[in-house]
């Protein structure tokens, strides 16, 4: 008996266990890492806490920081109200558009300027573009107007639908050609 519990005093005496402590060294203890990422956490939540308690902020400090919330919004918004508007009325968006087309370059750099002052890490270039996007899209105009006509004109329920230059067509389709199966069904429906 004594050596047994020489060797399991060895092992597991004096508050070690060596079987815990080699398994260490290849897999991390779990409640150990639960310990420490729960400190983590408490310790972000209350780095957070402080950014976000200011001492008596006054009126003007909350309409400021009302309205630097709203150009983000409104921008996303208006962009979008400009797709709907662009499908529902597409002559009044072009032709609202071609006065965008007329504002000069140094008045669209001003604007970049603003722009990327504002929200960060917007470059000249990116607004250059847009503007060069915009003309490309008007010069489109006039072949999406065009391309839209024609295809209302081949709606099945416009007049004319079927018409088509060649007589010898239309007098194949308006001419009754005999038909010995159509004929036989007739005479048997009557």
């Amino acid at each position: 008996m004594g050596l047994i519990d020489r060797i399991f005093a060895a092992i597991f005496g004096g508050g070690r266990n060596v079987v815990v402590e080699t398994a260490q060294v290849f897999r991390e203890n779990a409640e150990n890492a639960g310990v420490r990422d729960a400190a983590v956490k408490q310790q972000a939540m209350q780095q957070y806490a402080a950014e976000f308690m200011v001492a008596r902020r006054g009126g003007f400090d909350r309409l400021m920081d009302g309205l630097n919330r709203l150009p983000r919004p409104l921008l996303a918004f208006g962009t979008i109200g400009l797709f709907v508007v662009a499908m529902a009325d597409p002559v009044w968006f072009a032709s609202r558009m071609q006065g965008i087309a007329l504002v000069p370059d140094p008045l669209w750099w001003l604007m970049g300027a603003i722009v990327s002052f504002y929200f960060g890490a917007r470059h000249q270039a990116h607004n250059q573009e847009f503007q060069r996007s915009i003309a490309q899209t008007m010069a489109r105009v006039p072949t999406v107007v065009e391309n839209t006509a024609r295809l209302d004109a081949l709606r099945a329920d416009a007049p004319r639908a079927a018409d088509t230059p060649e007589p010898a067509v239309i007098e194949q389709a308006t001419v009754p050609s005999d038909n010995p199966a159509l004929s036989e069904w007739a005479r048997l429906k009557s």
